[in-house]
């Protein structure tokens, strides 16, 4: 029986354990059985032996968990096998997530995380703990959400030497930057409608700025390229100044404009780049795509919905089968 822990039960959280509940017959016979021993949120929790979907019914009404055990409380002393961490993300200092991470790996217990700021603070910690500790730390979801990346180098490139990553790695930028292609409308429009389809954030710096594509640049060069990064070595460029001038003349010479994230042998850059029309990496919508550059198979592309509760769920459970599977 493998006794799972879920702390951040916002969107994703939910997601979550919506699919344990709605998946428990493929999943028991992938993995074996499974029970949901605790869900923790910033208020509170419920642990022992309850129904996972009457716990999301009460985090709906109440808008907050029962006040019980606090997450560092469960994490420190709840008998269980496995985290599932997907709290708020914070990539100056990685917390609350990193503490919470950091004390299950000491404990030799399996993390599985969608959360991005943990792996761009203290990468290389938690990967000489999980050594350490003879356990596991997964982290598909925070990178493309349903976009596999990780798992898809490691399993199906194994034998290759990843040689450079380039691609679209926020689909929020990648909407207003597609709309603006399309339409020629200004920045500021279509960030506007982007907020009232709830595309973007209410405060969206995060995302056009470059910061969002910039950590998950820095997890997939420690992840794939080997490389020891940290978000300062990324050079940013965010898309605030792009006009639909600028597209005008793009598309005269058979290019558009999107936001790209490489890592290679020129460093980590994420900024506004001319993409020829027909190039994979010109793609439309909140699509996110990294183009995968390799000594043996050549270019490989990669291709998928970057966000959304059922897209990061989906990643989570995909890391759970390779977990246990």
């Amino acid at each position: 029986m493998i006794k799972i822990a879920i702390i951040g039960f916002g969107t994703v959280g939910r997601g979550v354990a919506e699919d344990l509940t709605e998946k428990k017959e493929y999943l028991r016979k992938n993995i074996g059985d499974y029970k949901v021993v605790a869900v923790v949120d910033s208020k509170g929790s419920i642990t022992g032996d309850f129904d996972l979907l009457k716990a999301i019914e009460i985090k709906i009404s109440r808008g907050s968990l029962p006040k019980n055990q606090n997450a560092m409380e469960i994490v420190e002393n709840l008998d269980f096998d496995l985290l599932i961490e997907t709290t708020i993300t914070n990539i100056e200092t990685g917390e609350p997530g990193l503490s919470y991470i950091k004390k299950a790996l000491e404990r030799g217990i399996d993390v599985i995380t969608s959360n991005k700021g943990p792996l761009v603070v203290a990468y290389k910690e938690l990967m000489e703990l999980t050594r350490k500790n003879n356990c596991r730390l997964l982290f598909e979801a925070t990178v493309g959400g349903a976009m596999p990346v990780i798992k898809f180098v490691n399993n199906c490139l194994a034998g290759n030497e990843i040689l450079s990553i380039k691609g679209i790695l926020n689909g929020t930028c990648n909407y207003i930057l597609s709309r603006m292609e399309k339409e020629r409308m200004p920045f500021q429009q279509v960030l506007a409608e982007a907020q009232e389809l709830k595309i973007a954030e209410a405060d969206p710096s995060y995302d056009v700025n470059g910061i969002d594509a910039a950590s998950k640049l820095v997890i997939v060069a420690n992840a794939l390229l080997n490389i020891d990064a940290k978000f300062d070595d990324v050079e940013i460029t965010g898309i605030r100044e792009i006009t639909p001038e600028a597209f005008d003349v793009a598309m005269e010479k058979g290019y558009t404009i999107r936001l790209i994230a490489e890592a290679g042998s020129n460093g980590l850059i994420v900024s506004p780049r001319l993409i020829p029309l027909q190039h994979p990496l010109a793609l439309h919508g909140t699509l996110n795509a990294l183009l995968i550059k390799t000594d043996l198979a050549g270019d490989v592309v990669v291709v998928g919905r970057g966000a959304g509760k059922r897209e990061t769920a989906s990643a989570i459970i995909s890391d759970l089968i390779e977990l246990y599977g």
